[in-house]
């Protein structure tokens, strides 16, 4: 993509309204802008960001045998009165009444559609365990929608439900789903504590939050330094019931739940870190099977209401979770496997004909390889662009001057560690084509 002809809207200043880390270089690296309080247009390299998430979240899902379907963001009050969240939920429920004054509500989340669904299709034990998931937006009426992104009205989430036949097949599927949880934000470049964690409204009694560590996160976790060892993305097949059970057992607690004297960890290993949670996950039982009449026929001839769980990562959230993990003052730093193009190029001095033919040359090559390119060609001084690549945070620069052009060289800047070399033509492609 020339930049040129890309809609990046940056900012040189602060925005007043942006409170956190995330919001003020979101604002600023032209990724979003707020439309009303707490809902943002994603623009280019936004969604950009927020699309590689959501297909590294997917590919995860998949791994574990989950199905993708896609349920709409309107709900029938009824199926939410049927188990007997609709007064529950209280205010954050946006409802609306459509043109024949049927009740109808913006979905803050999917477990009554799911089980709707469920006991209208399933009727047998043997077409279970069966797990089904979707990647939607989702509508919550934060009284005080802050933190942009971080906490605002409108959001991205991938929600998944399983069904199971018995409590203990319930938990496995639970624990497949907590291993994909940490494998996915171990792909992602984040290192995630997963902490028990109460189940509020979604009801159940086995939860685990995953707080994501980053200086500016809201939660003050307590955690054993062993969760940081463990290196799910290299793992494969099944993980073992040992080291699930294992996991888990591990000491994670929010500063809150935290016992300072009764500790179980030792003191040289315990760690204390904030936190930004990005997901969480249900076992709840029977609670929706049991209020909504879905039961299946199990081995005996009886009926028998399923067990269920629901799993849900903040897609759109992660976004912003993502920079306030990844940042320095001068801007965002992407991990690789998120940033909306891998590598900046910059034309140092557009007018002068050798470094625009170099520049075009290294465009096509790099494209041809399949690398992500943002090729900076606008009319303007250095300064600017440089500013601007390193508050877009893309993973490389590479920069074409006509000083280095006469050397036969160009110059290649690691976002992250600030390193630069000077590389051949040639060589900066295959760098970055391998």
């Amino acid at each position: 993509m020339r930049l040129s002809s890309c809609f990046m809207p940056t900012l040189k200043e602060n925005p007043a309204e942006a409170q956190v880390t995330s919001h003020r270089l979101m604002l600023r690296a032209g990724l979003i802008r707020q439309t009303s309080a707490g809902i943002y247009i994603w623009l280019p390299l936004g969604l950009r960001v927020m699309r590689k998430i959501e297909q590294i979240v997917r590919e995860e899902q998949d791994r574990t045998g989950a199905l993708e379907i896609l349920m709409p963001t309107i709900q029938p009050a009824e199926l939410w009165q049927e188990s007997g969240r609709y007064e529950a939920y209280g205010k954050e429920m946006l409802r609306i009444t459509d043109r024949h004054d049927r009740e109808m509500l913006y979905g803050p989340t999917n477990e009554e559609m799911i089980t709707d669904l469920f006991r209208a299709t399933v009727k047998s034990y043997k077409d279970l365990p069966l797990n089904m998931y979707h990647i939607q937006w989702k509508f919550r009426d934060e009284i005080r929608p802050r933190f942009g992104i971080m906490r605002g009205r409108e959001f991205l989430m991938k929600d998944n439900y399983s069904f199971d036949i018995d409590g203990e097949a319930g938990r496995i599927s639970y624990n497949k789903m907590y291993v994909a949880y940490l494998r996915t934000f171990a792909r992602l470049g984040l290192v995630a504590i997963p902490v028990r964690a109460d189940t509020g409204a979604i009801g159940g009694d086995l939860s685990h939050e995953f707080q994501i560590l980053a200086d500016t996160g809201e939660s003050t976790l307590y955690y054993d330094k062993e969760i940081e060892n463990f290196d799910l993305v290299s793992l494969t097949g099944d993980i073992d019931p040992t080291t699930i059970e294992k996991l888990q057992s591990l000491y994670a607690m929010e500063e809150e739940k935290h016992d300072a004297e009764n500790c179980p960890v030792a003191p040289e290993d315990l760690r204390c870190a904030k936190g930004i949670e990005v997901g969480h996950i249900f076992f709840f039982g029977t609670k929706y099977s049991d209020a909504m009449n879905a039961k299946v026929t199990g081995p005996d001839g009886n009926l028998i209401p399923v067990e269920m769980g629901s799993y849900g990562v903040g897609v759109s959230r992660l976004v912003g979770a993502l920079i306030e993990a990844n940042h320095d003052d001068n801007g965002i730093i992407w991990p690789e496997a998120v940033a909306p193009y891998k590598v900046g190029l910059v034309n140092l001095r557009i007018k002068d004909d050798d470094c625009t033919a170099a520049c075009d040359d290294l465009y096509q090559k790099l494209t041809t390889a399949g690398v992500e390119v943002l090729y900076d060609d606008r009319d303007m001084g250095a300064g600017g662009k440089f500013a601007d690549m390193d508050l877009a945070g893309l993973p490389w620069q590479l920069i074409v001057g006509p000083r280095g052009l006469k050397n036969g060289v160009v110059e290649l800047k690691n976002r992250r560690t600030g390193h630069r070399e000077e590389l051949s033509l040639s060589d900066a492609v295959n760098k970055l084509g391998a």
